[in-house]
């Protein structure tokens, strides 16, 4: 089984010293000229060692015409057949969805993860891969099964044990935190039956995962400073769809956010960082961790270059482990509200999102963005007041608890999210503003008294 076996090989060129790939787009697909020529280019850019120019031109076309199949398998399987496997998971990862781009970009990607030795991405793919029912494909998939059971072997990957039961010097673990109330809630719990709307029936149970971030950085200094943009946002935003799904009468919701569990206990421990979207393998833990029976899970990724954002979500149901939906959105900080909005609302139509009644009537935020942030600062503050992290993982709380007070006059979630928030803050021995505006509500006021 050749490395990036191409599907259709100029007969008028020798085989090259390294495998090659699968660079050329099916028969019968529909080709622009001025893409074509662009591709064409970088290829000779490549074939000239200008690795950088290449990227600069793939960059180009991916924003005109990054969601088409032909170019993906195009961009794959040129820099595979030059040898750079890391650019194609950093430029395809990002913007693949099997059902509308076809498994040859995928088993491009499934085989530069294997170069690169991440098993739980090439499981994640092959996964993806055997949910499609080619059965061309079936024995060319069971041997990159079998390649990735070796690579475990030789890592020695096996399923972790809990932080608690390890002894110091272990190495560190992962722990994953299930959140099944809105993050600003915890606090709140004297007001729950007029905050929280009631659970009856049978309910479609549903878990956001903590997004993988594209190209980020494992190295354990990195990992362990105060969470950057991109941090938050993967955290961010299973909250906001956690939160979201919990104001509907058929679903039962959680957010699953990651932490590093250190050899010294929990103050050693620091905010988990995923550098690939979660596999088939990362779904059973969670269910068998959480002890939930899930119905479906979201997991999705987030990528970010020169100030442009790009995220997919992506729909798993549970009792299948078969990816049912893919959702996919771009924005700059000047179109981020719309575009988080667009997606946010895409997602509810599909998942059939229905509001229930409560005397707090949830409403999906006008400015999504800023929103992310207030439930990012809550989510780190509510894992420290807990011991799981210490606060120097944390982005200086200060700045966080000025924002969410500018905001706290906009609604009743933002007053309530702004007053959690601070007691939090004030429990932990932080600097928390005073003499702040809120919303005129009498279940703000209910709640100011709650916290004290």
């Amino acid at each position: 089984m050749g490395f990036f076996d191409r599907f259709s090989t100029r007969k008028d060129e020798p085989s090259p010293a390294r495998p090659t790939a699968s660079s050329e787009p099916s028969a019968g697909a529909p080709v622009v000229t001025g893409v074509k020529a662009r591709l064409l280019a970088a290829r000779e850019k490549l074939e000239a060692k200008d690795l950088p120019g290449a990227m600069a031109v793939y960059e180009e076309v991916l924003a005109g015409a990054g969601d088409r199949a032909d170019v993906l398998v195009a961009i794959s399987g040129d820099l595979g057949t030059h040898g750079h496997v890391e650019q194609i998971i950093e430029l395809v990862a990002p913007r693949y969805v099997a059902d509308r781009h076809g498994p040859a970009t995928g088993l491009n990607l499934l085989q530069a993860y294997l170069a690169v030795r991440n098993a739980d991405a090439a499981q994640h793919v092959l996964d993806i891969l055997f949910a499609l029912n080619r059965p061309e494909l079936e024995e060319r998939l069971h041997g990159f099964s079998n390649a990735i059971a070796e690579l475990l072997v030789a890592e020695g990957e096996f399923a972790g044990t809990p932080a608690a039961g390890r002894g110091a010097g272990e190495p560190a673990r992962i722990g994953l935190v299930t959140i099944s109330k809105p993050v600003w809630f915890y606090g709140l719990e004297a007001c729950a039956d007029r905050l929280l709307p009631p659970k009856e029936g049978r309910l479609r149970r549903i878990a956001f995962a903590q997004l993988a971030q594209i190209g980020a950085s494992m190295d354990e200094k990195v990992m362990r400073a105060a969470e950057d943009e991109l941090g938050r946002l993967s955290r961010a935003i299973p909250l906001w769809f956690a939160e979201t799904f919990y104001f509907s009468a058929a679903y039962a919701p959680a957010a699953a956010i990651g932490y590093r569990s250190g050899p010294s206990g929990p103050a050693d421990n620091h905010l988990a960082v995923f550098n690939a979207e979660w596999s088939i393998s990362n779904l059973r833990q969670l269910v068998e961790t959480a002890g939930e029976g899930f119905d479906y899970i979201v997991t999705g990724a987030l990528r970010s270059t020169a100030g442009d954002y790009e995220m997919v979500l992506r729909v798993w149901e549970v009792s299948s482990f078969r990816e049912r939906k893919a959702f996919t959105a771009r924005w700059s900080p000047g179109t981020a509200d719309a575009a988080l909005s667009r997606l946010h609302a895409e997602v509810r139509a599909y998942m059939e999102w229905s509001p229930s009644s409560a005397a707090f009537a949830y409403g999906v935020p006008a400015q999504p963005r800023a929103w992310l942030e207030t439930l990012g600062a809550s989510a780190g503050l509510f894992l420290a007041e807990k011991s799981i992290l210490p606060t120097s993982c944390l982005r200086p709380v200060a700045e966080d608890l000025s924002a969410a007070a500018a905001r706290a006059p906009q609604g009743e979630a933002a007053s309530l999210a702004f007053l959690t928030l601070q007691a939090r803050a004030a429990k932990l021995g932080l600097v928390a503003p005073s003499e702040v505006a809120l919303a005129r509500s009498p279940l703000v006021q209910e709640a100011r008294r709650a916290l004290g």
